[in-house]
């Protein structure tokens, strides 16, 4: 039988590699993961296809092909699902979209899996084994993630990452921001054994790994147990956590020491009334001042996000922010446009304003504005964030931040360098939507 795996490119990876190339992707673990939770009885000959760095074959051979989506690759999701299915190749879609959207989902799939994979994906492969494939398998509320087999890293090509060797430990988030499609897709997070997170460190033999974990410090005590463990192994890493590492001395320390090396730490901004409006208040509890010094002393670089166009936000805000980013001296400043994914609490309450412009999903991927903004237009929102991402990336700027950090600074530089890029050269690679929401 054989099974083949497609992760599917999103508006920035229309032309193959996308606008940066090889440089700054990192090797995800969605499909790897996936392929390790085949059954071996079944003798499944598996193919993997990220097409973000390489092209789907159009002849592609299968009898299944599974695919994952998010929301910003629904419309090429159902594109490649129907093209495979005129040819009599059964389709699965699984991934958050599909999590948040399944009827809508089920329209163009055989079957749609909701939730996490790791105990309906293999019942999946046996039932269609057995010609008796479900229209829709759904994650146990219960599942737990000890136990499971490593993820095929043989499987995808690690080479053609310049970040190869990625790991998690958790998945979820204890925060319920209003924005954020985590806590709806996903639900209670979930935590890996620590030593099998550990052993698979080890076996990589990598020397310098990512953690993909969405808030890697949810649970503090498993984190500074966790960190205890790494320390051992001489690594350098970088991940995801909120400002909340600062709060607790013991947890930084014990990051740094296990060798953690940057961060990226959603600030969101800097408005106290958009934190609130985003239930994200819990990050006014130590000053931004005091959270960055404290990282930075620990050695630790930090990527600075930053959301614009909450109700509280005025056209002020973009240059309030970029200035905050330069005093503050963030390594690697990322902004994007508020996103009312579907099924969150944003989007419930904008579709409820009638304020969703569009809902063609390839727009939201975090810089089209697809709702009406309370306190700008949709242009100003926009033209802004360009701006916003132009000043921060500008020459003088990038060496204002650099020279005061110090954090890894070749790497940084580099980062700096692609951003730069990226920021002068949006219109090129995201058109800018007024055209298709207008239509």
């Amino acid at each position: 039988m054989r099974v083949a795996l497609l992760s599917p490119r999103g508006p920035l990876y229309r032309h193959r590699s996308g606008i940066f190339g090889k440089s700054l992707r990192y090797a995800p673990l969605t499909l790897s993961t996936l392929a390790a939770l085949v059954p071996p009885e079944l003798d499944i000959e598996l193919a993997l296809f990220d097409e973000g760095i390489e092209e789907v074959p159009c002849d592609l051979q299968a009898d299944l092909v599974g695919i994952s989506a998010i929301t910003g690759t629904a419309n090429r999701s159902y594109e490649l699902a129907g093209q495979l299915r005129n040819r009599g190749i059964k389709v699965v879609l699984g991934g958050v979209h599909p999590t948040l959207c399944p009827d809508e989902a089920q329209q163009h799939a055989d079957c749609v899996v909701t939730g996490y994979a790791e105990d309906t994906w293999p019942q999946l492969l046996r039932d269609f084994k057995a010609g008796d494939l479900k229209p829709r398998y759904t994650q146990d509320p219960n599942l737990d993630l000890g136990g499971r087999p490593r993820p095929r890293r043989d499987l995808i090509g690690l080479d053609r990452y310049f970040t190869p060797y990625t790991v998690e430990a958790t998945r979820g988030c204890i925060h319920h921001c209003r924005f954020c499609v985590v806590p709806s897709a996903w639900g209670r997070p979930r935590q890996k054994p620590i030593r099998e997170v550990i052993e698979d460190i080890e076996m990589m033999g990598a020397k310098s790994v990512i953690f993909l974990d969405l808030n890697l410090i949810a649970d503090e005590d498993y984190a500074k147990a966790l960190f205890r463990e790494l320390a051992p192994l001489k690594i350098r890493w970088a991940g995801l956590a909120t400002t909340k590492i600062a709060w607790d001395d013991e947890l930084l320390a014990l990051a740094r020491k296990s060798g953690c090396r940057g961060l990226l730490v959603g600030f969101e901004t800097v408005s106290m009334e958009s934190l609130a409006e985003s239930a994200k208040k819990f990050n006014t509890y130590q000053s931004y001042d005091l959270v960055i010094r404290k990282l930075h002393d620990a050695g630790i670089a930090i990527m600075g996000t930053f959301v614009f166009g909450f109700d509280a936000d005025n056209p002020d805000i973009f240059d309030r922010v970029t200035e905050f980013v330069v005093k503050h001296k963030i390594d690697l400043p990322r902004y994007s446009i508020l996103t009312p994914f579907p099924g969150t609490p944003l989007h419930r309450r904008l579709a409820s304003d009638n304020r969703i412009l569009t809902t063609n999903w390839e727009l939201y991927d975090g810089q089209h504005v697809v709702y009406q903004p309370a306190a700008m237009s949709a242009e100003q929102l926009r033209l802004g964030v360009e701006t916003a991402w132009k000043n921060t990336y500008s020459w003088a700027n990038i060496a204002r931040r650099l020279v005061g950090s110090r954090r890894m600074l070749l790497k940084a530089m580099a980062a700096n360098l692609g951003y730069r890029f990226y920021g002068y050269n949006l219109d090129k690679f995201y058109t800018c939507g007024a055209e298709i929401i207008a239509a």
